[in-house]
C-alpha cells in the first residue's frame, strides 16, 4: 500500500511539473539553442550553440567580453538563425572596472543579419543589417548631448547607415534613455521585447525585482533569420564586460511557417524612425586657464625680452654718437 501510494505521489509529481511546463510554454517559452545560462559549459573551449572571439574569456560564472584593459574587444555569437517572429531576451550582466571618473567604452546586444565580424560599433562591423541595442557608459562626452552616460540606445539599418561613434549614434538612434549600472554588488539585467512589431526595452538595475521602462517603439520591421550577438570594447578607457546568462523567450502563438518564412524577405526599418540629421564637427573646445596662463606668460617673456634689447640698442647707438 505504501509503495502505491509512493508512486501515485511520483505521478502527481510529473503531472504537475508538466502542466507547469505547459502554462509556461503558453506564455514565455525559453529556447536553450538562443540561451546562455550559468554554469558555462566548454569552459575556454566551446560553448553549446555559441561562438566568441576576440578577447573573450569563459569561465564558469560568467563570459568577460573585455578585461579592464586598454584597447581590447571581444563578442559571442549564437549560431543557430531565430526563426521566431515574437521574442524577448533578458540578459544579465556586470560592467565594473577601476574607474570612477573615466571609463569605457561599452558593449552591444545584436539581432543581425552578420555575425562573427568584428568591427568599429563596440567590437562588431558597422554598416550592419539589424538591431543594436547599445549600452554606452564612454564617460568622456563625445560631442554636444543633452543626455549624461551610461546611455541605452536603440539602432536599426539596413546595412546603408554608419554607428556615428563620435557623437554616440543619436544622429541614428531610434529612441534612448539615461541609464547607471556599473560597479554594483549584484547583478543588473535588461530586458529586450519585440512583439507585433513593437520593441520596447526596459532594465532592472536597483535590485529590485521589476521592469523599468526605457522606451518603446511602434512600427519596427525585423525579419526572421537573422542572429543574436553580444560584443563590447575598449579604448583609451576600460572596463570588465561581463554576461552572466542570454535568455531567449519565444512568444509566438498561432503563427504559421509561411508567416515564419515570409518575414525572412523583410528589409529591417523602423517607420517612425528620424532620418540621419547632418554630421556636424564639435565646437573647438575653450582654452584652459593653464594653458591660457602660459601663454600669457609666453607673451610678457617675448615682450620683455624686446624692451630689453630696444633698450641695449639705443643705448649702444646713443654711446656712438658722443664717441664721434
Amino acid at each position: 500500500m505504501v509503495l502505491k501510494d509512493y508512486i501515485k505521489n511520483i505521478l502527481l509529481f510529473l503531472m504537475g511539473a508538466l502542466m507547469n511546463d505547459c502554462v509556461l510554454s503558453s506564455s514565455h517559452y525559453m529556447k536553450r539553442e538562443h540561451s546562455l545560462v550559468r554554469p558555462f559549459q566548454g569552459v575556454g573551449v566551446n560553448m553549446p550553440y555559441w561562438d566568441f572571439m576576440g578577447h573573450t574569456v569563459i569561465t564558469s560564472n560568467y563570459i568577460r567580453l573585455t578585461p579592464d584593459q586598454q584597447s581590447k574587444s571581444g563578442a559571442i555569437w549564437n549560431f543557430p538563425p531565430c526563426m521566431t517572429v515574437n521574442w524577448e531576451i533578458h540578459v544579465t550582466f556586470k560592467v565594473h572596472g577601476k574607474g570612477t571618473e573615466l571609463f569605457g567604452d561599452g558593449f552591444a546586444i545584436w539581432y543581425t543579419k552578420e555575425r562573427m565580424q568584428p568591427g568599429a560599433v563596440f567590437g562588431s562591423k558597422d554598416h550592419f543589417s539589424g538591431l543594436v541595442v547599445i549600452l554606452d557608459t564612454y564617460s568622456n562626452h563625445n560631442g554636444p548631448h543633452n543626455h549624461q552616460h551610461p546611455y541605452l540606445s536603440a539602432m536599426v539599418n539596413n546595412s546603408t547607415w554608419s554607428y556615428d561613434h563620435d557623437r554616440d549614434g543619436t544622429h541614428t538612434q531610434l529612441a534612448g534613455c539615461e541609464v547607471r549600472f556599473r560597479n554594483y554588488n549584484f547583478d543588473t539585467h535588461i530586458s529586450i521585447r519585440y512583439e507585433n512589431n513593437i520593441l520596447s526595452v526596459s532594465t532592472d538595475l536597483e535590485n529590485r525585482g521589476e521592469w523599468k521602462n526605457c522606451f518603446v517603439v511602434n512600427n519596427v520591421e525585423l525579419p526572421t533569420g537573422y542572429f543574436f550577438g553580444v560584443s563590447a570594447t575598449t579604448g583609451d578607457l576600460s572596463d570588465n564586460h561581463d554576461i552572466l546568462s542570454f535568455k531567449f523567450y519565444d512568444l509566438d502563438s498561432n503563427v504559421t511557417p509561411e508567416i515564419i518564412m515570409a518575414r525572412a524577405n523583410i528589409v529591417p526599418n523602423a517607420k517612425t524612425f528620424e532620418p540621419p540629421r547632418e554630421h556636424k564637427d564639435d565646437p573647438k573646445p575653450s582654452m584652459s586657464n593653464a594653458k591660457i596662463f602660459f601663454i600669457l606668460l609666453f607673451g610678457m617673456l617675448v615682450a620683455v625680452g624686446v624692451a630689453i634689447f630696444a633698450i641695449s640698442y639705443f643705448k649702444e647707438k646713443n654711446s656712438r654718437k658722443r664717441f664721434y
